[in-house]
């Protein structure tokens, strides 16, 4: 008890270096880190052809595999295709009409400050030019020139880091079962029996939240995206499609998704059109409540088991420790906790012989003879 508190505390004062020496682990073992999430998201599609397409055939497996990889291609080239064209015109024209939508903004305001009495003084500091933002632009990237050299060895390190990654993803799908079993083999030597049945109880019911919640998740994100684009062209604002892509991926982030993304599109539309931002505004607090109240429970239900309150807690915690990664994965992570602890408190009070409240548990025995 003693070596562990201290070894606790150990870690907690050295916080900071141990998630130093973590990240270089994992930055050796980034492949197979990706490979294992690129096969942990495919593992449910993959069952799913494997149980009801290709059941009856001898080679399921390879089958199996071979249709969802091909299915996965050929909707990352449809989405490549199709969206990553118009996002980069999306940020061409942004970037050639910059000046006359700075123009625009500059006379709103001024507008503004007539109509209101506000003195110009007061508003000067917001005013913003072409030419300011070119000069913000050229010292960002004087600062940047010195990393670019670098870009092509790191381009050549991640198109190799994502070849082993998929060759790995494969590799761990066509071995699934073989490398449960050698798991479950390494439990049951290293740990009493019971203790191994408990962590592998705790390892299904993670793997349940987990896969729940990540796959409801990014459906979740993908329909909220294109009804964003929807409601964007039937509204006629621009840029519909990049602002759609960027609301859609901040959405896979729990509660605050929605808002994060919305203020960088807000700053986008501001520039192009302030009253098209202002539209833009309510119409995603809509969307937001939509999936809120609607769309999100219909889909994800109750994977997590967690109240609001605690999902705030799990995204705050999450993120400050480990940035977006943390923001997405923390909730399902709390979660697990959250029914594991309650699953001790609940035995302890079973132990003292209490029930939630404090109260004496009444005996089985006299609960059957009542009834």
């Amino acid at each position: 008890m003693w070596c562990t508190g201290i070894a606790f505390y150990m870690f907690l004062a050295n916080f900071s270096a141990v998630c130093r020496a973590a990240g270089g682990v994992v930055g050796v073992l980034s492949p197979f880190v990706a490979g294992f999430a690129i096969a942990y998201l495919l593992n449910i599609p993959m069952r799913w052809l494997e149980d009801r397409v290709f059941a009856r055939m001898r080679y399921r497996r390879v089958l199996s595999i071979t249709a969802t990889y091909l299915v996965a291609a050929v909707l990352l080239s449809v989405l490549l295709g199709s969206v990553v064209p118009q996002v980069i015109q999306s940020v061409r024209d942004l970037i050639n009409n910059a000046e006359l939508y700075l123009t625009n903004l500059n006379a709103l305001m001024l507008w503004m400050a007539d109509r209101f009495q506000i003195p110009k003084e007061d508003l000067q500091p917001l005013f913003l030019s072409y030419r300011d933002i070119v000069d913000k632009a050229a010292d960002m990237l004087t600062v940047a020139l010195p990393h670019v050299v670098n870009f092509g060895v790191a381009l050549g390190n991640g198109l190799v880091t994502a070849l082993t990654a998929l060759i790995c993803s494969v590799y761990m799908l066509a071995s699934r079962d073989r490398l449960l079993c050698q798991i479950r083999k390494v439990l049951y030597a290293c740990m009493p029996t019971p203790r191994a049945r408990r962590v592998l109880e705790i390892s299904r019911k993670a793997n349940g939240v987990f896969a729940g919640f990540i796959g409801g998740k990014i459906i979740d994100s993908a329909i909220i995206g294109v009804l964003c684009f929807i409601g964007m062209s039937l509204l006629h604002m621009q840029y519909a499609v990049l602002i759609s892509v960027i609301v859609g991926v901040t959405n896979v982030i729990p509660f605050f998704g929605p808002f994060i993304g919305a203020i960088p599109s807000i700053m986008i539309l501001l520039i192009v059109d302030p009253w098209s931002a202002l539209k833009f505004a309510v119409f995603v607090l809509a969307l937001q409540q939509f999936d809120g109240n609607i769309l999100g429970p219909k889909i994800l239900g109750d994977s997590t088991g967690l109240s609001a309150i605690w999902v705030l807690v799990a995204i705050v915690v999450g993120g400050g420790l480990f940035g977006f990664p943390g923001m997405v994965l923390g909730v399902p992570a709390f979660a697990v906790l959250y029914s594991l602890a309650g699953d001790w408190l609940a035995a302890k009070l079973k132990q003292r012989g209490l029930d939630a409240n404090g109260d004496p548990l009444v005996p089985e025995a006299s609960v059957e003879q009542t009834e």
